[in-house]
């Protein structure tokens, strides 16, 4: 019996399909990667020197618990997790556009960097390829599951 043919007890309590399968659990690794990389960086910043950057600390705290809840989000599955992680995931994008942009225009505003300083150029690039790898698995996510068969 595959996972769509059996019988759910309570669908409000059992995840229809699993987010962190297949290629999700290369994002469920890399966000899990970036939590623990951005938690880091921040904590060590913040009690390095805290009033050298302060917006560039706070936005890397915030970039830590975005990608925190992501994680969590495709780990548990559901599609109520499925529907957070997407609003998180266009979150996180438009953070990283915004502080990106933000970062290019106004240097002086960050005098130390952020994860999302110059669209993630310090970790290659990936905290702008990220947000939108998410949002394509978690789009077609709700296609495969039962849900939308009805």
């Amino acid at each position: 019996m595959s996972d769509t043919d059996r019988p759910e007890a309570d669908p409000a309590t059992k995840p229809s399909f699993e987010l962190g399968t297949g290629p999700g659990r290369v994002l469920v690794w890399f966000y899990g990667v970036f939590t623990v990389a951005a938690a880091s960086r921040s904590i060590v910043e913040m009690i390095r020197g805290f009033d050298r950057a302060p917006l560039a600390y706070t936005l890397s705290a915030v970039a830590a618990v975005v990608y925190g809840f992501i994680t969590y989000s495709l780990v548990r599955g559901g599609e109520k997790a499925r529907r957070a992680a997407l609003v998180c995931c266009a979150a996180e994008l438009l953070g990283v556009l915004v502080v990106g942009a933000w970062t290019l225009a106004e240097p002086s505003a960050f005098p130390d960097s952020t994860v999302w300083s110059d669209f993630g150029m310090g970790y290659l690039f990936i905290p702008v390829i990220l947000p939108v790898t998410g949002m394509i698995w978690l789009r077609r996510a709700k296609k495969a599951g039962p849900a939308s068969k009805a």
